[in-house]
């Protein structure tokens, strides 16, 4: 039995779990959890949307306000981004318009508005429950607000989803598998040589501690953001005249379905919710907790506030980054084309402005994938220090560092299975710990 049957046995394992544990059942739990939590916040996270974004440029924001944390709220939220906005907003967003249909776009929308709320409550709780460890460090997040928000008889719920969240980070890594693959396909870079580089470049800034972290990720988000934004605006705007009947194809496929998927209406309808929702949630991972780690790392003890930052993380990452995808696909029309993924991406800006597409996926998926590699590094080192203490956090950088070649050794539709099966197993513990934390997340954001 040879290292290429394991392999391919492994994988079928992992495709056929991963549809287990993201599948219709999940998704239908992380958005009734959303639903529940946004009611019971009478949706404020839609009504101080506005305000959200001002605290986000607020001066104070950029301070370090509370006398536990290791860095700012501004810091603490583009931490947060970073491990959001990942290749999951070109690739994955070009794979559900592929799956189905530009409709997928607007049940992503839905699925942010209702992901704010979620995102507010772990973000809140996170604040709320916290520990500062011995030697100073601050340590944050669903494991931590399931021991001390619900008490010593669900300490093992926490334990379980530390250690998902581990297996999750030192795993393989889709985010390091597609950044090998853009950089050979563009730039003619052998794998081995692009995940030694991503290993130094983590591994330098991990072993800064949270503060060095937080302001890689400060400096890193504003710019591939911006960038990206930028190249996408710009094709919409050569493309102006067809918004209108792009908005249109979204919003009447999202509820009419499309052809292009094959089948009945029916069928159409619901692939189009499927792929919009599940890459809605990949994308903004609100419902997994792993964000809830960056906000309760940053230094402020206004829970309230810190809720509302990470409920600006989810607009901006789905409503924001992800719509320009969307659209730049749509609007050119190339989503019928057959391809996905990031030569879907790479065809639509091209054929708006040619020459364009190689350079600005490529750019994106590695500042993109490079961010979210970072941010992993935040989480995975504190969820080993939940399971093995504070002295944990230190060997963690160094094995996270490591294994971020593991990337490399599985074709890239392996990684993304294996990403969904851990991503859908952490959910189940967070959401549980979410639905029972719920009245005390709306008590202390009505103060009642």
């Amino acid at each position: 039995m040879g290292w290429g049957y394991c392999m391919e046995a492994f994988s079928r394992f992992v495709a056929a779990a991963s549809e287990i544990t993201f599948g219709p059942v999940t998704i239908a739990l992380i958005l009734g959890t959303g639903l529940y939590l946004s009611f019971g916040l009478r949706w404020l996270t839609v009504r101080q949307l506005g305000p959200a974004f001002r605290m986000m440029f607020d001066a104070r924001t950029s301070s370090q306000t509370g006398t536990a944390g290791e860095y700012s709220p501004r810091q603490g939220l583009m931490t947060a981004i970073a491990g959001m906005v990942g290749i999951g907003n070109i690739v994955g967003v070009a794979t559900a318009i592929h799956l189905g249909g530009p409709g997928a776009l607007f049940w992503m929308w839905v699925t942010a508005l209702v992901g704010m709320g979620t995102r507010y409550a772990e973000a809140f709780l996170a604040v709320t429950y916290r520990e500062v460890g011995p030697n100073g460090a601050t340590l944050a997040g669903p494991m931590y607000y399931i021991k001390h928000g619900l008490g010593p008889k669900w300490i093992w719920l926490g334990g379980l989803y530390a250690g998902l969240a581990c297996l999750q980070a030192f795993g393989p890594s889709a985010q390091s598998n597609t950044i090998a693959d853009v950089l050979n396909e563009n730039l003619g870079w052998p794998g081995w040589v692009t995940e030694i580089a991503l290993t130094v470049v983590i591994l330098s800034v991990l072993i800064g501690g949270a503060k060095r972290l937080a302001t890689a990720c400060q400096t890193l988000v504003p710019v591939m953001v911006c960038l990206y934004l930028a190249a996408g605006i710009a094709v919409i705007a050569l493309n102006f005249g067809e918004i209108p009947n792009a908005l249109a194809s979204i919003i009447t496929t999202a509820f009419t379905g499309t052809a292009a998927a094959g089948g009945f209406a029916g069928a159409a309808i619901a692939e189009a919710i499927r792929f919009g929702v599940a890459r809605g949630i990949f994308s903004n991972e609100a419902g997994l907790g792993s964000a809830a780690v960056a906000h309760g790392t940053a230094q402020s003890n206004d829970a309230v506030q810190q809720g509302l930052l990470g409920a600006v993380g989810v607009f901006v990452d789905t409503i924001v980054v992800c719509s320009i995808t969307g659209l730049v696909i749509v609007i050119t029309g190339v989503w019928q084309s057959g391809e996905t993924g990031a030569v879907l991406a790479t065809m639509a800006f091209d054929k708006a402005i040619p020459g364009l597409g190689g350079p600005v996926v490529a750019i994106g998926v590695v500042l993109f994938g490079l961010t979210t590699l970072l941010a992993w590094g935040l989480y995975g080192s504190r969820a080993a220090a939940y399971l093995f203490g504070e002295r944990a956090l230190g060997p963690a950088r160094f094995i996270y560092s490591f294994s971020v070649p593991l990337g490399a050794v599985m074709t890239l539709e392996s990684a993304w299975q294996f990403v969904d099966l851990t991503l859908g197993l952490m959910a189940a513990p967070n959401l549980i710990a979410l639905v029972l934390l719920g009245p005390k997340v709306f008590r202390g954001t009505h103060g009642k």
